[in-house]
């Protein structure tokens, strides 16, 4: 099974959509679009998962490129998500903010 990363979406893209594009290379394990938590909308991009290897190498050829609604897609093999710095108030720089001399 191989993921791919799908960016440049249209806004309006559902994973139902997303799905059913991709359905044209081969057999789609999955398929999600990623939503902002804050305002529920779509950021404009989302992953698919194709079952083999050979299928996914087909997806990314038809859609790398190809113009959907006025976007040029962007179809890629995902890379492992990076671990992040913790969120928080860490008073690690930034204007002085929370750091004072004495």
């Amino acid at each position: 099974m191989k993921k791919l990363y799908v960016g440049n979406l249209p806004y309006n893209t559902n994973d139902a959509a997303l799905r059913e594009m991709f359905e044209k290379a081969g057999t789609v394990q999955s398929a999600q679009i990623i939503m902002d938590r804050m305002s529920g909308r779509s950021k404009g991009f989302g992953f698919v998962e194709m079952t083999n290897d050979n299928e996914a190498e087909k997806a990314i050829e038809m859609f790398n490129g190809k113009d959907m609604e006025g976007r040029s897609l962007t179809v890629n093999e995902a890379r492992p998500l990076e671990p992040r710095a913790p969120r928080g108030n860490n008073f690690g720089g930034g204007r002085g903010f929370g750091r004072r001399e004495f």
